[in-house]
């Protein structure tokens, strides 16, 4: 523990200044623990009981402030409020806010209102440094030669960028793995980034400099798979014109990062069981055992042990797969990340597009960023900002810059952000066409959906499904109770219309896995794409 510590707080202090750090909470208690914090990373505390109490040390103090630790909840004058007090006066201090569990709509009100970060209170040392050494780092011109450098070189456990808890315990096992050569299962959501925890593992390990091989076993046809994990002989097959090297040997003392490790065809899991017990891999084709030595990394989006009940995947390489597995969690479980992933984006995309000048991300998109719940999690969100920078004509990203997000977010919508929604399929096209119409040329109609920042969402459900296609009768014609299996089935479809078929939030919404959700349509014979279509 003391090693990861100081590694730890090796990281918070990478600014090589000695910030002053301005404490504002009425609670004496929680100054004093954030004072103990900020101190431990060498920096300056300066504390005050509430926000008018901040403003005038703000107005009095001759030094300069760095950064500033927030409260939300006050007496006499609350967080939002000092907030907006100190923007009008030209204050651009990033300023890191606290709140309690659940608080999630007043931190989107503060990161609109101008917040650099947040944190959930009770927070640890550890994760308000890590947020004043990020607050830090946004005035330091070696930002971009890091981000640079990052791009070109090997991915360290320090290009991942993270404050979150959950995220920070990720990092801790990972590097713990490092120091190993034992096999490791990432698992996550697609898009969480686990190939970038991969990438670390080898670059803190004794690997580093060697061979780092990744093959998505989700992508390649079956009857294709064998062939390129343990290569072939020329003339194995019809068509292998000639030897190929698997991918095994190509990562002969380096890595190998099996990716979808669940999409196997259980034929190639008794080979891969093999090259995992012994280290040795034989060719396609070929009348002798090669020996290797690889570290294997795996990864998945599946729950394996049910992929294992479902007799989709042996027990035996489960077991030999998974002694270490870590466990990333989705971006929606770790909004903290999204404003620093967020900025990081902007700036390595300003650089590889060229630009004359790097482009920021406003404190309202940061709040609509922070609000969305990302099903694509870091690929989707670095997909957005892509977009963003690319189309954008300013030096800064707004709200507009994100107007397919803004339409999915009740808080942001407006007339003409919900217009570019996805739009759900509905009973009656022809009914919803008119209704929509005549919506968007009433008079006053924009007016009336800019006020309304919550939309009720039951007259959302009831606009996209007018006739009455949410309600699921628990009886049949007779008056009977229905069966349980008929109403899991009309559950699932509705669902499928409801979320459009994206199949991570059905089966999140669900309450159930993505492999039990597909089986479950199997079973019940429903198209995803056309869930409203009775199966022949």
């Amino acid at each position: 523990m003391g090693a990861n510590e100081r590694s730890h707080d090796e990281c918070c202090r990478e600014p090589s200044m000695i910030a002053q750090v301005l404490v504002v909470d009425d609670d004496p208690i929680q100054r004093r623990l954030l004072k103990n914090a900020v101190e431990r990373y060498g920096h300056v505390a300066h504390l005050a009981e509430n926000g008018l109490a901040a403003l005038e040390f703000l107005r009095t103090n001759r030094g300069p402030i760095n950064v500033i630790v927030l409260d939300l909840m006050m007496p006499e004058m609350d967080g939002l409020s000092f907030l907006t007090a100190i923007r009008e006066a030209g204050v651009d201090t990033p300023v890191i806010v606290q709140t309690g569990q659940g608080g999630i709509e007043t931190v989107v009100e503060a990161m609109r209102a101008g917040a650099f970060d947040f944190v959930v209170k009770p927070v640890s040392p550890e994760r308000i440094g890590t947020s004043i050494s990020n607050a830090l780092k946004l005035d330091q011109k070696e930002a971009k030669a890091r981000i640079g450098r990052r791009r070109t070189g090997a991915i360290g456990f320090a290009d991942i960028v993270s404050a979150s808890p959950d995220m920070l315990r990720v990092i801790d096992l990972a590097q713990r793995a490092a120091h190993s050569n034992i096999p490791v299962v990432l698992e996550g959501e697609s898009g969480v980034g686990k190939e970038m925890v991969a990438r670390a593992i080898q670059s803190a390990s004794d690997r580093a400099n060697k061979p780092f091989i990744t093959v998505n076993c989700g992508a390649i046809p079956h009857n294709l798979v064998e062939s390129i994990l343990f290569g072939h002989e020329k003339g194995a097959f019809t068509g292998a014109a000639e030897k190929h090297t698997g991918k095994f040997v190509e990562a002969d003392g380096g890595t190998l990062f099996l990716d979808e490790i669940g999409d196997l065809p259980l034929e190639v899991q008794v080979k891969l069981l093999r090259a995992v017990q012994q280290g040795e891999v034989e060719t396609v084709g070929a009348g002798k055992v090669q020996k290797v030595n690889v570290r294997l990394i795996s990864a998945t989006n599946k729950d394996l042990i049910e992929e294992v009940r479902a007799g989709r995947f042996r027990e035996d390489l489960y077991y030999r797969l998974n002694v270490f597995p870590i466990t990333i969690p989705a971006l929606r479980r770790r909004k903290e990340d999204i404003p620093h992933l967020a900025r990081v984006f902007a700036e390595r995309f300003s650089q590889e597009q060229k630009l004359a000048k790097s482009v920021t991300v406003s404190a309202d998109a940061l709040g609509l960023l922070t609000a969305y719940d990302w099903p694509g999690n870091i690929r989707q969100l670095e997909n957005a900002i892509f977009r963003a920078v690319v189309l954008t004509q300013g030096d800064e990203l707004g709200e507009a810059d994100f107007p397919q997000i803004a339409a999915q977010v009740p808080e942001f919508r407006s007339a003409e952000l919900a217009a570019t929604a996805v739009i759900v399929p509905v009973a009656n096209p022809v009914q919803a066409k008119r209704e929509t119409v005549i919506d968007a040329n009433f008079p006053g109609a924009r007016a009336d959906a800019a006020q309304s920042a919550r939309p009720d969402p039951r007259a959302l459900l009831a606009a996209a499904y007018p006739s009455s296609d949410n309600v699921i009768a628990s009886t049949d014609d007779a008056g009977e109770v229905r069966k349980l299996a008929d109403v899991e089935e009309e559950l699932i479809r509705f669902a499928l219309k409801f979320y459009r078929g994206q199949m991570s939030q059905v089966a999140r919404k669900l309450g159930i896995g993505r492999s039990t959700l597909y089986r479950k349509l199997k079973d019940y014979g429903i198209d995803p794409d056309d869930p409203l279509r009775e199966a022949a």
